[in-house]
């Protein structure tokens, strides 16, 4: 039995040439079954690009069911890119205001004023809209970092509550200041 085991651990421990010449009959020899081709830079990506059109596509948001956290999550990214940029934008305009002299507070507010009252509401519903959606959600998200609301039911009940604020205040303050 003893010289089993030594057999055995001789065998795990020794080099392939000495296990060879100890163990009678016993060949270690590699066989390759695949051949490999050179290929230049040219072939190698064109055959990648071939790869590449063969292969299934991920799913992607087209074949989801549209759920109203996933929807309000964009549309609170989206708004504050928006009022990021009216941001930016009108600092700048500010900041070009001795390159353009006609951008000024006088000449700003006689174009508001010489606008229609149809003009009027839809430019403040374009602002309002954004800016009370996405404050409405900030609190929203500060009630989740309190960890308030983080149910399911709690998360849609949150977010209905976003929209229905959003309306009603986007309503008064386009049409009523």
């Amino acid at each position: 039995m003893a010289s089993i085991v030594r057999t055995s651990a001789f065998r795990s421990m020794a080099k392939p040439s000495m296990l060879r010449a100890s163990v009678p009959g016993l060949m270690l020899a590699q066989r390759r079954f695949i051949a490999t081709d050179r290929l230049t830079p040219a072939e190698n990506m064109a055959l990648l690009n071939t790869q590449r059109e063969k292969r299934p596509t991920s799913p992607h948001l087209a074949i989801y069911q549209p759920q109203i956290t996933a929807v309000m999550s964009g549309l609170n990214r989206i708004t504050g890119v928006a009022l990021s940029g009216a941001l930016y934008l009108s600092a700048m305009a500010y900041l070009l205001h001795p390159v353009f002299p006609a951008i000024d507070s006088a000449h700003l507010v006689q174009i508001a004023h010489d606008l229609p009252v149809w003009a009027k509401t839809g430019f403040k519903v374009l602002l309002a809209a954004p800016f009370t959606y996405h404050t409405y959600n900030g609190i929203r998200h500060l009630g989740w970092d309190m960890g308030k609301g983080l149910t399911i039911k709690g998360v849609y009940a949150t977010g209905y509550t976003v929209i229905a604020a959003t309306a009603v205040s986007s309503i008064y303050l386009a049409f009523f200041v």
